[in-house]
């Protein structure tokens, strides 16, 4: 009999290749009972890996994120772990963006003890954190606030990361597809994203486990354009052998 991990594993692919699977029709398959099966799919569901449905599950929407503040609490031990890491490959005196996430408002807290830090943001929430230090120049963008996250998008937002090349980019994502390319779910946060990868030196993805594999409806670009990723557990197999082939390290946060 498979144990949770591996079952949960396999609940994962077949969904993945049918599009939703029934609990009963699981409880067969695994030979567990009903009640088994819907604490297995709690807990991918609660990752952002499946959806639930009257019945069974299914893949999480591809044109709707989570809840802001369900993606505060989501993984939120992993986001911190992978926050430190990244923390670590940012030297003081650097200038940096940091956009639009959760993880990386966490990356923001763990900055806070840097010294002379240069940041420009289109989060008012890294803002807020990172202000609280006075050796810190923080620069924010301009645009239309979602109410939902307290992220800047727009034309404005744009027009002023284009202004500046900066040492490093911290950037997250909702998603990365299992051909590498880079996924979200707003066209507007997704064109500021882009013009920071164009005007940062190196840029870092920091994205915890549940988002491999996950859809989102706009392509960002690829993991080749990036010079690093920072996650919490090694990523399936072809992501790391894309990875190795592009040059991009890979740091691994693990517990």
């Amino acid at each position: 009999m498979a144990g949770h991990a591996e079952r949960r594993e396999q609940i994962l692919e077949l969904v993945q290749r049918h599009g939703f699977v029934a609990i009963e029709a699981l409880a067969q398959r695994f030979a567990v009972t009903p009640q088994t099966i819907r604490r297995d799919i709690n807990a991918l569901c609660d990752s952002a890996q499946l959806q639930r449905y009257h019945g069974g599950a299914g893949l999480p929407s591809s044109v709707e994120n989570l809840a802001y503040k369900t993606r505060q609490v989501l993984c939120l031990e992993e986001k911190r772990r992978i926050a430190r890491i990244a923390a670590r490959q940012i030297p003081d005196n650097a200038s940096l963006f940091i956009n639009i996430g959760t993880t990386t408002e966490e990356v923001a807290k763990a900055l806070q003890d840097h010294v002379g830090l240069r940041i420009i943001t289109n989060n008012l929430n890294v803002a807020s954190i990172l202000s609280s230090n006075p050796g810190f120049e923080l620069i924010v963008a301009g645009g239309l606030v979602r109410s939902r996250d307290q992220g800047i998008v727009g034309e404005a937002a744009i027009d002023l990361i284009r202004q500046f090349l900066v040492d490093y980019a911290i950037i997250g994502i909702s998603g990365i597809a299992d051909d590498g390319a880079l996924l979200d779910f707003d066209y507007r946060e997704v064109r500021v994203a882009q013009a920071i990868i164009e005007n940062a030196r190196q840029v870092f993805l920091v994205a915890d486990h549940s988002k491999f594999g996950r859809t989102a409806l706009v392509r960002l670009g690829h993991l080749s354009q990036l010079d690093a990723v920072i996650t919490d557990q090694p990523p399936p197999a072809p992501i790391r052998e894309m990875l190795a082939e592009a040059g991009v390290a890979l740091h691994i946060a693990e517990g």
